[in-house]
């Protein structure tokens, strides 16, 4: 049962449309929060929408595709538009690429990788900030990964967006601490999630070998990525900002 503490707040979550995105959107609606919602998977997009509304909640949908400065643009303007100011922002839209050795890596696949999930951080970060930092307020969350807390083969574009998720998080943390807004990146292990789902391509043998990398012995749910987003952005942790916290199921303890 939620306690409703993000009642009047405005949220948003990019790739909102499944997975981590979705579970987050609907987190903060529980919590109270007006979100709004952003992918380019439209469908899905209007159906976590659709949930929202369902359950009481209030939102909007906005199409944009988080490595296009443009289409960021817009959609901050009709954030503004529609509701003027922004609490909470999770900054989740990814992908995890094609996979090949550094040699091998297409200059297509490094900079689309790049440009989603490392451009398309800084572009909503951007205009995140000019709306916090004039009132003082404010809580960011960055989707990272274990990938930007080690190396993984084949994945080259991958991890290093991660990792350089992680380096801008804590540049901009100390940049706008003094200002009241807190940024925080958070680290996802194994998660059951659309792109895992793609990774695996639904094969037993490789599912099992997913869930071996676990200490606690089984995926995490995208629920408890939203759980840890929820926290961070509340009063809770109102002394939390500038980490790169890893939700992982024991993962980097190893």
């Amino acid at each position: 049962m939620s306690d409703r503490n993000f009642e009047g707040k405005i949220a948003l979550v990019t790739g909102a449309a499944a997975g981590i995105g979705r579970a987050t959107a609907l987190a903060f609606a529980r919590e109270g929060a007006k979100v709004v919602v952003s992918d380019v998977d439209d469908a899905g997009g209007e159906q976590t929408l659709a949930a929202i509304q369902q359950m009481g909640g209030e939102g909007i949908y906005v199409h944009a595709d988080v490595s296009s400065l443009e289409e960021v643009d817009a959609l901050f303007e009709t954030l503004k538009k529609t509701y003027g100011s922004l609490d909470y922002a999770c900054n989740n839209a990814g992908i995890e690429g094609a996979q090949a050795k550094t040699g091998d890596c297409t200059l297509e696949n490094w900079r689309r990788t790049i440009g989603i999930n490392l451009d398309g951080v800084f572009y909503c970060m951007r205009r995140e900030l000019e709306l916090m930092a004039p009132a003082k307020s404010g809580s960011i969350i960055n989707m990272s990964s274990i990938a930007g807390k080690q190396g993984f083969p084949n994945l080259p574009a991958y991890v290093a967006s991660k990792h350089a998720v992680i380096g801008l998080t804590k540049s901009a943390a100390l940049e706008y601490a003094p200002l009241g807004v807190r940024i925080n990146a958070i680290c996802p292990g194994v998660i059951d999630t659309p792109m895992v789902q793609r990774t695996t391509q639904q094969s037993e043998e490789a599912t099992r070998q997913y869930v071996a990398m676990q200490p606690v012995g089984r995926m995490g749910n995208p629920e408890e990525i939203a759980d840890a987003v929820i926290w961070l952005s509340s009063e809770k942790a109102s002394f939390v900002t500038g980490i790169a916290i890893p939700v992982d199921g024991g993962f980097l303890a190893g």
